[in-house]
């Protein structure tokens, strides 16, 4: 984690010695003494600093991967190119999160060109997933089902993704930019204590599978900190992958061990499911926000749809004169991610098998309608709170890392197993872990998943649907320059996560510092809950009852990478809620 580094700010201006004697001599004699020096002083008060750098930046949850895509530009490779080494190096040294078993979303700045492109490698169904497949014979939910089992396992886009991404965007070769994970794996490193920690407690998750005890466990239990972790067969994998391309995966010897270990235990995915997985270029979702142009991930994330959605409806608030994590602030934040999740739980989907109404959602008259529902002073239950009509207004354990060169390209990339190491599984003789992703589908309307959410109809289990996601990569323009690239893991609170963070530095101007360290918030209209982290003063939390707010004070949220670009330079910082997080730059 890099170290924080207040800024110290003089308190007072230190007083001009006095120097002048009396003189006797006659005026005419004197020496007009000389003008007095102009000194300036930086008013800004810092609580704590970035990091800073001038070539280019890299903002990950762990320090080995964030080290290796520093490497990579400096040996001159573009954002890309450190983001697609840096996308693999977490799949060896933060394995609870990082993946190639898994999928997620890459937004990319291109520089030379301007274009924003919104790179969709989520996780599909399998061609022999139907809608009912997690429910029982009296059509109830299984529980476990959609989490730890075979059935629980989404078509991985990881490897697709992050080949597509260099192949079309990137400097460099495959080879070059896996060759620092290879050897990570190869060589082993030092488990921390965060890790450890983590490993400890998914001792019952992992324990199920020997394939996965191979690698994670040492004389029966879980590795602990201060032991090496290797990990030989993924590092086999991975040159496989180097030396053919992503054709390894999905159609070579790796694929077969994939298909091998879903027909031992009842999964679903094929040979054919592998062979036909596609990368989706989309168009990112777009608004502006007090004079700032923000650009996120469009469906199959609700992310992008909803920070626009709800900055929106924010707007018309004057924020800033409320102040940060003030109760009225706290407040009207909490009433429009109510609004915005219940849209969420009925129109967000695959936008390949449902129509999305996504401009209906981010419209700003639609934003008007549902400002009217807040009131000011009192808290809305969400039992009153129905998904609006936007269609008139048509015309946590993943990871999150952002990456900056000093050309000006952007690479904000989220991508995730869904819970800790995904299903628990490891695909035999390949050291991948594989996802359970298929729980972001809705398994029955109306049923929440392992995060809360609840869906319907948009996001029911389809063949080769990609399920709903809420990862939300985020860049934001000033003038149509690179201003800001954050985002998060947190499963359902990457959104507010995401949103909170950009607020702290538009609305309240924090250094990215400070607005990732400020205490964050969340919403997500069922249940009825407003959830808040510790440090919120008591004298808040007293007026947020008083204005009917449910409030519980329960663990952190969110884990931010988060880089902003000014015309000096870059100044980043990593979410301290995870220690191993780490941004360098040089």
């Amino acid at each position: 984690m890099q170290k924080f580094t207040g800024l110290g700010k003089p308190a007072a201006l230190a007083l001009l010695p006095l120097c002048g004697a009396l003189s006797f001599m006659p005026a005419t004699a004197q020496t007009p003494p000389p003008a007095a020096p102009v000194v300036k002083y930086d008013l800004t008060y810092d609580i704590i600093s970035p990091v800073q750098a001038r070539n280019g930046m890299v903002a990950t949850e762990q320090e080995l991967a964030t080290k290796v895509g520093v490497d990579i530009l400096k040996k001159g490779g573009n954002a890309v190119d450190a983001g697609v080494a840096v996308g693999f190096a977490l799949a060896v040294v933060l394995p609870n999160a990082g993946n190639i078993g898994g999928g997620g979303f890459m937004m990319i700045h291109d520089a030379k060109t301007g274009k924003n492109v919104a790179l969709d490698f989520r996780e599909m169904a399998p061609q022999r997933a139907t809608r009912n497949m997690y429910l029982d014979d009296k059509g109830n939910v299984v529980p476990g089902r959609s989490l730890y089992t075979h059935l629980a396992v989404g078509v991985p886009g990881t490897v697709a993704g992050l080949s597509h991404a260099l192949a079309k965007y990137g400097t460099m070769k495959l080879s070059q930019v896996m060759q620092p994970a290879i050897e990570l794996a190869e060589k082993g490193y030092t488990v921390s204590p965060s890790l450890a920690l983590i490993l400890a407690a998914e001792r019952e998750h992992l324990g199920q599978w020997d394939s996965s005890k191979a690698i994670f466990f040492k004389d029966g239990r879980p590795l602990q900190a201060g032991e090496k972790l290797v990990q030989k067969d993924l590092a086999k994998s991975m040159r496989l992958i180097a030396k053919q391309g992503p054709s390894a995966f999905y159609e070579g010897d790796i694929a077969k061990k994939i298909v091998a270990e879903m027909d031992k235990h009842g999964g679903l995915i094929s040979a054919d499911d592998l062979k036909n997985y596609k990368v989706v270029e989309r168009v990112p979702v777009t608004g502006n926000y007090r004079g700032y142009q923000v650009m996120s991930m469009p469906p199959p994330s609700s992310g992008g749809v909803h920070i626009i959605q709800m900055m929106n409806i924010l707007e018309r608030y004057p924020l800033k004169e409320y102040g940060a994590d003030s109760a009225q602030s706290i407040h009207l934040m909490a009433e429009t991610m109510k609004l915005a999740y219940a849209d969420r739980s009925e129109y967000l989907g695959d936008p390949d098998f449902t129509k999305v109404p996504v401009k209906g959602l981010t419209s700003r008259a639609y934003a008007d309608e549902l400002a009217k529902k807040i009131n000011p002073e009192r808290a809305t239950p969400s039992s009153e709170i129905k998904p609006g009509k936007p269609q008139p207004y048509e015309s946590d354990q993943t990871t999150h890392y952002s990456v900056a060169d000093k050309d000006g390209n952007l690479v904000a990339t989220t991508y995730t197993l869904n819970l800790n190491f995904g299903s628990g599984i490891v695909a035999t003789g390949t050291g991948i872990t594989l996802n359970n992703e298929m729980d972001d589908f809705s398994a029955k309307p109306g049923v929440p998943n392992a995060f809360g959410l609840v869906g319907g109809d948009a996001n029911a289990v389809g063949p080769y649907k990609r399920p709903l996601s809420s990862m939300s990569p985020t860049f934001v323009l000033k003038d149509g320059k690179p201003f800001l690239v954050t985002g998060s893991p947190g499963g359902s609170r990457i959104i507010t996560t995401t949103l909170q963070t950009i607020l702290n530095v538009i609305d309240y101007d924090m250094n990215v510092a400070e607005a990732t360290i400020t205490p964050r918030i969340h919403h997500q209209w069922a249940p009825d809950q407003l959830r808040v982290e510790k440090g919120l003063s008591a004298d808040t939390v007293k007026i947020l009852q008083d204005k009917g707010q449910k409030v519980s004070v329960q663990p952190s949220m969110g884990r931010t990478q988060t880089i902003q670009i000014k015309p000096d330079g870059f100044y980043g910082f990593s979410d301290p809620r995870n220690p191993d997080g780490r941004t360098l730059g040089f």
